[in-house]
């Protein structure tokens, strides 16, 4: 990732807040000018008011000696000279507040408007691109990168814009002071900036690195809590601990090679300021004595220097910071620059009551090929059952038909009323393509949000409308709080079957003209499965429903079978028709019936 890129990043997302940085500069200069100030009252004092020496002051400052009395009221009255130093520090330190506050505005603003636009991008991101990126991952970059900005920004940013108006004031006081004590100190400077450019690189590629490995750690923790059922119910405990340790180990070994770089980095910054401030007080004190410099010009220089001292041997800690923050720019613009899903050239909405037609249909996972020249028709009203082997491709053709994924140009087409779906507006076809998914997902909210997360405008009595279709009202009703109970992260306070019993529900509060249902009673029994068949034939009968399953009595009664294995419609028709041809729906078929008997006589 170009530099360029990250700066292009940071630009836009200062919109409406680049007054606040503006400001910020002015009150800084105005801090170090006034901090300036200080070391000049000193040595006039010193030099021309304990001292005999003739001042060469401004206009205004030798008016305000004037108006005071002149140096010698003065020296009969030192506390004014004190009072001056009191004065300039104080207001140095009232412009340095006001500094710090709008710096810490403008960085606020611009972090809020790039987490903003980050989780905005995500939203409208492909299907194909959540699946392709690890959720803890992305996570850590929108947190912790994030965060590393931010601190960037509000503390290393606005001292890299002091050091620089330090050095620009400094420059001019000294080689308007004593020009060989001002190349003395400045002689330092290239030196400090030479070798930490040498360090540059390598900490840039340590802090990449280490940023990676905080990521696998995120996704591991991230993992664990979202998988802790699993854990516990396969004894995987021991084996989490272990892969934890492995990558926390891994991560705090990156960032102790970074300790081992920057403790170098640093060191040989502090080395070389001091080694600065003891050539200045050498060759000042040997210039003072033999009288090519003031006592009061020492005593200045000797104070530029130390205040120079703490940004110039801070230099290696902001490249170093300014380097994190870099990389971590650079994974968020990786996300910035992912193509999000981008509007229909014709954003139709036509009516989908329609008949729903695969033409030839072809697609693929990353150069392996799931559906092969698929083509069916699935006429407005009809129940459809889709019967076949895992990876057969049955997911897939619910995926392309709600366009979580697209079918590329020459794989076929997809309509609905002859409309090709690529023209339908996204958001329109969704919500009119009801889907229900064999693991589906619930919000850490009470079961009614749950239910109607896709109609906030919603009843209690159409939500409980909705959960009595799909056979849940009574076991929402045993709970404590009824509707009112807040399921746990993911739903993991509820079975398998009540989540997939609610996600029907939230789906049929929809009211669809389209619903597909892939394998989504597949953790509740038979009587219930049966119950819920039953309820939707009753209250979709104006809807185009697709079943898949596994299980044969839930496609039985579907106006249409279709049997898909690897990749291919084999076979198509109704039960009977299937079951009198013999093919791969017969065999499963008897082998359930088989399963069922055995079970019915076992139990007898």
């Amino acid at each position: 990732m170009k530099k360029h890129r990250v700066l292009e990043m940071l630009k836009t997302f200062s919109k409406g807040v680049r007054g606040m940085f503006v400001l910020a500069v002015i009150t800084a200069g105005l801090s170090i000018v006034l901090s300036f100030l200080t070391p000049q009252i000193i040595r006039f004092t010193v030099d021309s008011v304990v001292g005999d020496e003739t001042s060469q002051l401004p206009g205004i400052a030798s008016r305000v000696i004037d108006a005071l009395g002149g140096r010698g009221e003065l020296r009969a009255h030192l506390f004014y000279c004190a009072l001056g130093v009191a004065a300039c520090a104080a207001l140095s330190a009232l412009m340095n507040h006001f500094s710090r506050v709008s710096i810490a505005k403008g960085t606020e603003g611009l972090i809020c408007s790039l987490r903003r636009t980050l989780f905005r991008h995500i939203q409208y991101l492909p299907f194909s691109w959540h699946t392709e990126n690890q959720t803890g991952d992305m996570i850590q970059r929108c947190t912790s990168d994030v965060e590393v900005i931010r601190n960037f920004i509000s503390a290393q940013c606005i001292e890299v814009v002091r050091t620089i108006i330090l050095l620009t004031i400094a420059v001019v006081l000294m080689f308007s002071m004593n020009t060989t004590l001002a190349i003395v100190c400045l002689l330092f400077i290239p030196i400090i900036v030479g070798y930490s450019l040498f360090f540059h690189k390598r900490i840039h590629r340590l802090f990449r690195v280490a940023d990676e490995a905080e990521g696998e750690l995120t996704v591991k923790v991230q993992e664990n809590l979202t998988g802790v059922r699993v854990v516990r119910a396969f004894g995987r405990e021991r084996y989490e601990l272990d892969e934890f340790d492995r990558k926390n180990d891994e991560f705090s070994n990156r960032w102790i090679d970074m300790g081992y770089t920057l403790g170098l980095f640093w060191g040989v910054g502090d080395a070389a300021s001091c080694l600065q401030m003891l050539c200045v007080i050498c060759v000042g004190a040997y210039l003072a004595a033999n009288g090519r410099m003031t006592l009061g010009e020492m005593l200045a220089f000797i104070s530029y220097t130390q205040t120079l001292a703490g940004p110039v041997r801070s230099l290696g800690r902001t490249l170093s910071e300014f380097t994190k923050s870099t990389v971590s720019a650079e994974r968020l613009c990786e996300i910035l620059d992912a193509e999000p899903e981008r509007p229909s050239e014709d954003d139709v909405r036509p009516d989908l009551n329609a008949d729903i037609v695969f033409d030839h249909v072809r697609f693929s996972y990353g150069g392996q090929e799931v559906l092969r020249d698929v083509s069916f028709t699935i006429h407005s009203g009809q129940t459809v059952g889709i019967l076949g082997a895992t990876g057969s491709g049955k997911s897939t053709l619910t995926y392309l038909l709600n366009r979580l994924y697209d079918l590329p140009d020459g794989t076929g087409r997809i309509t609905i009323g002859g409309v090709d779906i690529r023209k339908i507006d996204r958001a329109y076809l969704r919500r009119n393509v009801g889907l229900v998914l064999q693991e589906p997902f619930l919000f850490s909210k009470t079961i009614y949000e749950n239910i109607t997360a896709a109609s906030a405008a919603a009843t209690l009595g159409e939500a409980r409308r909705a959960a009595s279709i799909a056979a849940v009202d009574e076991s929402i009703e045993s709970f404590r709080d009824g509707y009112d109970t807040v399921v746990g992260e993911r739903g993991v306070t509820l079975s398998g079957g009540q989540k997939q019993r609610i996600a029907i529900a939230r789906t049929l509060m929809m009211h669809c003209p389209i619903m597909v249902f892939d394998d989504s009673t597949s953790a509740v029994d038979m009587e219930t499965d049966a119950q819920i068949r039953e309820a939707l034939r009753e209250n979709t009968d104006t809807s185009t429903v697709v079943l898949i399953s596994h299980r044969i009595n839930t496609l039985m009664q579907a106006d249409q079978i279709l049997v898909l294995e690897d990749g291919r419609i084999t076979e198509s028709g109704t039960h009977d028709e299937l079951v009198a041809r013999g093919g791969l729906y017969r065999r499963v078929y008897d082998m359930q019936r088989g399963a069922h008997t055995e079970g019915g006589e076992g139990d007898a």
